[in-house]
């Protein structure tokens, strides 16, 4: 048996492109091509008050943000998406050992749930040209986005495709994996 092709999008909802984001567009659709390619995808959404509260416009997905049917919705409180949340027992139900991850927040979300999901023990790959986050007090988005997948890159876990082959993950070359 093959291992589900499983997509994980962090947090691309309205209110959390309400502070600008790097790369909106481009982020999006790199986004869009992987969910098109994967068999499971997991949107993973931030609630909390102050505009991403549950069921209002602001915690909703980002319209352009492609939503299959069958996807999988967990909601958070806190940047780590394991943090009191049904995540791992959404991935244990549906048998998910490994996924791409990709969304907003760079520097918090995705960093925090990459390496909690890391120390887990999930294969977890991420999609270098598919995440976003916006300008700091300390650092240009893309300075950060830099920063963090180079750290990412250096993680003392397996950063494997899905094909076994140790790659710089961009977008194309994920969806192209996915699809096989």
């Amino acid at each position: 048996m093959t291992a589900q092709r499983v997509v994980m999008v962090v947090d691309m909802q309205n209110g959390v492109f309400a502070t600008p984001r790097l790369a909106r567009e481009r982020c999006v659709a790199q986004i869009n091509r992987l969910v098109r390619a994967a068999d499971k995808v997991i949107f993973i959404q931030h609630d909390e008050a102050g505009g991403l509260e549950a069921g209002s416009e602001g915690f909703a997905l980002l319209p352009e943000l492609e939503q299959p049917a069958g996807a999988l919705y967990v909601t958070k409180t806190a940047c780590d998406a394991f943090y009191h949340t049904s995540l791992a027992q959404v991935l244990d139900e549906h048998d998910i050992q490994q996924f791409v991850i990709c969304g907003c927040a760079t520097d918090y979300c995705l960093d925090t749930t990459i390496k909690n999901g890391a120390s887990r023990g999930y294969g977890i790959v991420i999609a270098e040209d598919a995440h976003t986050t916006a300008d700091r007090p300390a650092a240009q988005a893309a300075t950060l986005i830099a920063h963090y997948n180079e750290v990412w890159r250096t993680l003392t876990v397996s950063w494997q495709s899905f094909t076994g082959e140790t790659h710089r993950n961009n977008s194309a070359r994920l969806a192209a994996e996915l699809s096989c």
